[in-house]
Parts: C-alpha cells; structure tokens; sequence
C-alpha cells in the first residue's frame, strides 16, 4: 500500500514536470515567432519610409497605413547625415544625445538593426527595440518556471509533512500499545504483591520487586503521554535530575561513574516529570553504553536568565562529525544493537513536549561526547 502510494506520488510529480516543460517549451516557440513577425513588420515600415522618399507625388494609402498602424514597437531612425527619427517612444528629447545612444545600444542588443539602401547605397539605419507585449510574453517563461517551482515546494512539504504525520501516527500507536500490554500484567502483578507482603518475612526483597514495579508503572504512564500533548508543571530540576542519577547509578557497573555536578536547588523550569526523566534517561543511557569498559558520566547543570542548560559528559567512543545532527534521527545509531531511537525519542521530548532544545556541542571519535539540553528558565511573579 505504501509503494502504490509513493508511485503515485512520483507519477504526479513526473506529469507536472512534463506538463510545465511542454508549456514552457511552447511559449519559447510563440516568443520567438512573435519576434520574428515583429521584425516582418519593422522591414515593412522600413520599406514604407523608402517610398516617401521615391516618390516626389502622391503617397499611397497603403503606405501610410503601414506607416500609422506601427504604435507599439518603439524606433529610432538615424540618418547617414546624423538626422535622428524617434517613434513611439515617450518622454525622450531629440537633443537628448547620450539618451538616444544608450537607447540604440539597447536596441541592437534586443534586435538586430535594419539597414535602409536606395540604389544600392545606405542611406540609414533603424533601430527598434522589443514592443510592451513582447516584454510582457518574455517575463512569462520566468513567472511560469517560479509558479512551477512554488508548486513543487508546496508539494514537497505536503509530501514531507504526510510522512512526518505517518511516523507520528506510528510512534503514537507504538506507544499507547506497548503502555496497553504492560499495564495489564503490571496491575496484576502489584495485586500479588500485595498478597506477599501480608504472608512473608522476606520484606527487603519484596520492597525491591516493588520498587521495579513502580518502575514498570512509571514507563508505562510514559509511554501512554506519547501522542498526547503532556502537562507541564513548575519543577526543580536539580531534583528531577537526581532522580533519574540515583536510579541508574544503583545499576550501573562500579567501572562507570555517573556524577552529577553543580545541583543548586531551586532551579524551576515547566517540565513534564516523567517524560524528562525518560529523555534523561535514554542520553545518560546513550553515553554509558559508549563507554567500552572504565569511565566516567558528568551532567551539570548552569542556570541563566533565559535558560536552563544541562550538560551531559562522556568520555566514550565518540560521534564521527557528519552525524552530529543525523544521530537524533529514528533508526540511525551507531551501536552494533539497538532500533535507534532512544536521542529521536528524546529529541522529541524536550523540542517538541518542552519548547526546548537538544544537540551535540562537541565529539571526538576515541575521546568522548558532550551533549546539551537547554530549556526554558522559570520567571516568577
């Protein structure tokens, strides 16, 4: 269904682009014969203007038709003997000589000028340039090919915003089923608990299995708000920080040290807990799992008027530089295993969900990464 879509699509696309191209094509054609019957007309005119000077009598109606009907194309005839001829163009003095010159300039750039001979022998030269209509016709090609190209951008962000509304959809859908299927079990599993904890001795263990099943309703609760717009609420972020520090750090090797730096209380930015804490998570994720055996994880933390900003430092593998943007993108990793979508997700999160931003300020391939989140300061009243 979707390769008969995007044929569909590029079918669409070919048909205008021949459409227009044979448009443009025909009108070059009806350009060019317009000034070639602009031309006709012109030695026509020339022609005229030789009779007037054969014929010492009467001057035939034919000719002076010919002579009156010519008011668009405008002309500047000049004589061997320096007489200067103007028709049809408005506002130029005939005394005006650097004008006329730059006009003839003009002229023999537009159309070649016409050479008046009796017998045998020059006697003057016409210059004309190309009528309104023509100039008009000219500029046609040029509005077409915009009016073309503005079509072909309008279609491309359809195109492109149908496809980020179906992997939005996709997301969406991922996510509501898989917050479904562990919610069900997860209910279950707590009601059990609960059983236990009433008919064993064992609390240290049962008070663990409980703290993981909190932890399986927290993501479950996070991925039910993908889709849906989350609510925000005023946070400190120090302590949403060191939630998500606290957690990971109880799990991680005693090769990997996590440190979180300057935690100054009372930082509040508007954040969604869970949702923050799942992006936190998924980057703080990210740098260890680059870490190929020993090393170290600092986030910190620096407050400013406008801005929050939170630092997370690896000294891991590093990101080649050509994927520093790419690297937020669905499916691109540069893991051996993993679907790629844990910076997309998080991505997401913060720009998305929090009007925030997320980028690689700086990695060295063998040296490590150093990644920003910036998010809106709290100013209160």
């Amino acid at each position: 269904m979707k390769n008969n879509s995007k044929n569909i699509n590029w079918i669409i696309i070919l048909l205008s682009s021949v459409i227009i191209s044979v448009i443009l094509w025909n009108t070059y054609i009806f350009v060019q014969n317009f000034k070639t019957e602009e031309r006709s007309k012109m030695e026509l005119w020339s022609l005229a203007t030789l009779e007037l000077i054969e014929i010492d009598g009467e001057i035939s109606n034919l000719t002076l038709e010919v002579l009156k009907k010519n008011q668009t194309t405008p002309m500047i005839k000049v004589d061997n003997n320096g007489a200067v001829e103007i028709n049809n163009i408005k506002d130029l003095n005939k005394n005006d000589t650097i004008a006329i010159e730059n006009l003839i300039k003009k002229f023999s750039l537009e159309n070649e000028p016409i050479k008046i001979t009796l017998d045998g022998k020059q006697i003057s030269t016409l210059y004309y340039g190309n009528s309104d209509l023509l100039n008009k016709l000219k500029f046609y090609p040029s509005a077409l090919l915009l009016i073309a190209v503005v079509f072909g951008f309008v279609a491309f962000l359809f195109f492109k915003s149908s496809k980020i509304a179906e992997i939005n959809m996709l997301w969406s859908g991922m996510a509501k089923e898989t917050a479904h299927q562990i919610g069900t079990p997860l209910t279950s599993l707590m009601g059990w608990l609960e059983l236990l904890k009433n008919s064993s001795k064992e609390k240290k263990y049962l008070d663990e299995i409980g703290k993981d099943l909190e932890r399986l309703n927290i993501i479950s609760e996070r991925f039910s708000k993908i889709g849906s717009k989350p609510k925000l609420s005023n946070k400190d972020i120090c302590i949403e920080i060191k939630k998500t520090v606290d957690y990971l750090r109880a799990r991680l090797s005693k090769k990997i040290i996590l440190e979180f730096e300057n935690c100054n209380y009372n930082v509040i930015t508007k954040i969604n807990s869970q949702l923050f804490g799942w992006c936190l998570e998924n980057i703080i994720k990210n740098s260890i799992d680059s870490i190929k055996e020993e090393g170290k994880v600092i986030i910190k933390l620096e407050e400013g008027d406008e801005f929050v900003k939170i630092y997370i430092i690896d000294n891991g593998i590093g990101i080649k530089k050509n994927l520093h943007r790419k690297i937020f993108r669905p499916g691109v990793t540069t893991k051996k295993r993993g679907w790629g979508l844990g910076l997309s997700l998080a991505k997401r999160i913060i720009e998305e969900y929090h009007n925030g931003q997320i980028k690689v300020l700086e990695s060295t391939v063998g040296k490590g990464t150093k990644l920003l989140i910036q998010l809106k300061a709290f100013k209160g009243i």
